[in-house]
Parts: structure tokens; C-alpha cells; sequence
């Protein structure tokens, strides 16, 4: 899912010495970005979340991210990837609660140019991350065929 965080909200920024790990409400997904000067691995296992290193360009975050699986959609109307897919983020916060996400998209075998767009994210200092189970609630279920 390389839509990165255009994941439902809530998600949750938690931050080591070494790594970032984002942890997703949604569907119960992380991702993690590694911070410790690492190149981005051109090897690395292809992965829905692909492989993210990131560095700090003042007061932004920078996250570069390949290794995607190919499998995945850009947004949710169904954009396709591939495995060449190339996600750079930047991550600045505007004031306490809230913070600009820059996502510039660059899938040579799948677009003709790379794409941008800027996401908000709000605070939510009161919000507590919840298991989520699609089977849960499911309202679907009633107009299945079958037994």
C-alpha cells in the first residue's frame, strides 16, 4: 500500500535514536524508517510498505522509500504500482497540532512523470489506537450468497 499515509486516520509517530515505526490503525499495519544513515537497500525484499531510510533536513523529515511489490495501488481508486516505485516524503510539522506531508510519487514503468501531492495531519493527543478487524461490525455478511 504504497498510498503511505493516506491510511485512515488515526496513525501514530513513534520515534527511537535509530528508526521511526508508524503504526496504522487501519487494518493494524506498521512501517518502519530507518534513521541511522543507511543507504536505501537496492536489494531489499519487495514489500507492500517497500524499504524507507530518513533523514533530517532541518526541521522536516525527509523518508525515501523502494522495494515495493508492484502490487499495491497509489490511491484508493485503484492507481496501480510497480516494483519501481519510488516514494520520497516530507514530513514538517507547521505548529503544535498540525504537520504537512509532501508525497512526490516516481513510477517510471507505470507514469510518465513523477506526481506530488500534500497531506495535513492534526494531533490528536487524546487518541488511543484501536485493534481493527474488518470481520467485526461486518454488515456485508447479511447480503453474501450462501449459508
Amino acid at each position: 500500500m504504497p498510498r503511505i499515509n493516506a491510511a485512515p486516520f488515526p496513525w501514530k509517530i513513534v520515534q527511537t535514536p535509530g528508526f521511526i515505526v508508524i503504526v496504522y490503525e487501519d487494518f493494524n499495519l506498521w512501517r518502519q524508517v530507518f534513521l541511522d544513515g543507511r543507504e536505501l537497500a537496492e536489494d531489499a525484499t519487495p514489500t507492500w510498505f517497500g524499504y524507507s531510510t530518513g533523514k533530517w533536513d532541518g526541521d522536516t523529515l525527509v523518508v525515501d522509500t523502494k522495494g515495493f511489490n508492484g502490487k499495491a495501488w497509489i490511491d484508493q481508486l485503484g492507481k496501480p504500482s510497480t516494483e519501481a516505485l519510488h516514494v520520497t516524503e516530507r514530513f514538517r510539522r507547521k505548529d503544535f497540532g498540525h504537520m504537512d506531508i509532501r508525497i512526490t510519487i516516481d513510477d517510471p514503468k507505470a507514469y510518465t512523470k513523477p506526481g506530488t501531492v500534500t497531506e495535513q495531519a492534526n494531533l490528536l493527543p487524546e487518541a488511543e489506537l484501536m485493534e481493527f478487524i474488518c470481520n467485526e461490525n461486518n454488515r456485508d455478511l447479511d447480503h453474501l450468497p450462501g449459508k
